[in-house]
């Protein structure tokens, strides 16, 4: 594969397609209502945050994708709420003119047919690059380890910190930005919470949702929490902070 990855400010054409990529995103996760301070504009407001990936054997076809967000920290440390608390940050900094002194990842997209190809790694590199080349020092990331799925009764303030023989972490995500040279800084507990009724629920996962306590969903890294009696139910995921020097 010979990759060109660059940025959609360098490549706007490819603003049309970049949220129709084929991708391994759960519906339910689509739903985080957040997601709206950034992504209806990151074509126009976040353009030279947003990397995108083709190859030159499929051209004007995109094979993976890369988001970041600029955000105001004002001193303060890493917020508990994550993913959705550099979005909200990042919309509030610019709404209000404060300096724009840190960057997160928001997320790194890899087309269904090319996962295990070696892109996701390829993309945080150039992820990093360009948060250097726009002059910040750190990149941040509120990292959604891969495998948590897989165990969602293991709280990720035990699962965050496990590790192999080897000292790396033992999920494999996290062990992609330990090795690019990032470490783990904390858990985010409440980084995206998804609210929705439970018509919307069983609409976003086919599960009946009725009964009230916690339900396994596939793909979520905690239970959701169902409440028949009020008619909804909320997904509250933690993250995993890590801090990538620059």
């Amino acid at each position: 594969m010979s990759l060109r990855i660059t940025t959609l400010a360098e490549r706007p054409e490819f603003a049309p397609a970049l949220w129709e990529m084929d991708s391994s995103w759960r519906v339910f996760m689509l739903q985080d209502p957040i997601a709206d301070l950034f992504y209806p504009v990151a074509a126009t407001d976040y353009a030279e945050y947003v990397l995108v990936a083709d190859d030159d054997a499929e051209p004007g076809r995109i094979v993976a994708r890369a988001c970041m967000i600029p955000f105001a920290t004002r001193g303060a440390e890493l917020p508990d709420d994550g993913w959705d608390g550099v979005i909200r940050h990042g919309w509030l900094a610019v709404k209000r003119d404060r300096p724009l002194d840190a960057v997160s990842a928001l997320e790194i997209t890899v087309r269904t047919d090319l996962l295990g190809s070696g892109l996701s790694p390829l993309m945080l590199a150039a992820m990093r690059d360009q948060a250097a080349r726009l002059g910040f020092r750190e990149l941040v990331a509120p990292v959604r380890p891969n495998q948590k799925h897989l165990e969602p009764h293991t709280p990720m303030t035990e699962y965050a910190f496990r590790s192999r023989d080897d000292g790396l972490p033992h999920d494999a995500w996290l062990r992609v930005h330990v090795r690019a040279g990032a470490t783990i800084v904390k858990v985010a507990p409440r980084s995206m919470v998804i609210p929705g009724t439970l018509a919307e629920w069983r609409g976003w996962t086919g599960l009946p949702f009725d009964r009230s306590g916690p339900v396994e969903v596939p793909g979520a890294l905690n239970p959701v929490h169902c409440d028949v009696a009020h008619n909804h139910a909320i997904y509250v995921e933690p993250n995993v902070w890590v801090s990538h020097p620059l």
